[in-house]
């Protein structure tokens, strides 16, 4: 049987962190798994703990009063979940749930806190990264506004695949739709379009992407100012791992 190996580097995050630094950090990083629809904070809850994902994809999702709750942003392996802990908004009416299963290494709130306020990078990595999150905020906010469905799926499948180590993904239409806040409807017309030009590959809840350039001629603009700007933010951070970098 394969068995994977897991690092800490494998998290840009941490893997951005000098050896100092992370000599320091890294005895309080436990890896944890990640199972599909974990719920990692809920509304309203206090936060104990930050995640760094290494192979799994978590949802952020604004949550109404009825319940609703649609998809406003998307970590993976390119960052952190729980950024309130040290923005001091915790707790916050959003949550967050497991999208792809995978492995995060975590780190308690109060060594977290100890980190960020101390004299290393690890507090400009940390608000950097939140920049870039709040762009991709924005900029989900924009593209359900004001793109199709196709666009947006488009999108949403980009940058899942992004931080997902498959071209695979384990993914029900039902709960696509649900990401992006539009009909089930909807997505399965857009999807039924990005099939017949063979960009994707639909069955039983699995979406395969054949076609990453195609695909990525169907996405919106959205989709690039998210990778840029990422990219802008970090263009200087030096990693512990070679060839480490943003795909």
């Amino acid at each position: 049987m394969h068995q994977v190996c897991h690092s800490p580097n494998q998290n840009h995050l941490l893997a951005a962190l000098p050896d100092p630094e992370f000599a320091a950090l890294s005895p309080h990083l436990e890896l944890f798994p990640l199972p599909l629809g974990e719920m990692l904070y809920e509304p309203g809850r206090q936060l104990h703990h930050a995640y760094f994902p290494t192979s799994a994809v978590v949802s952020l999702h604004y949550v109404t009063e009825s319940g609703a709750a649609v998809e406003t942003a998307g970590v993976g392996n390119e960052g952190m979940v729980g950024v309130t802990l040290f923005m001091g908004g915790d707790p916050t009416p959003s949550s967050a749930v497991v999208q792809i299963a995978g492995h995060a290494y975590r780190l308690e709130r109060r060594r977290l806190k100890q980190a960020f306020d101390g004299p290393g990078l690890f507090q400009r990595l940390l608000l950097r990264y939140t920049q870039a999150l709040i762009t991709q905020l924005a900029q989900t906010a924009a593209c359900n506004r004001h793109h199709c469905v196709e666009q947006q799926l488009s999108r949403w499948l980009l940058l899942t695949l992004d931080r997902a180590p498959a071209r695979e993904l384990v993914m029900t239409q039902e709960l696509v739709a649900g990401m992006l806040g539009v009909r089930r409807e909807s997505v399965t017309a857009a999807a039924g379009k990005l099939q017949q030009l063979g960009y994707i590959r639909y069955r039983r809840g699995h979406i395969t992407v054949l076609d990453r350039e195609g695909l990525a001629t169907r996405a919106c603009e959205c989709y690039h100012a998210v990778k840029t700007e990422l990219a802008r933010l970090l263009c200087d951070v030096q990693y512990r791992q070679e060839g480490l970098t943003g795909r």
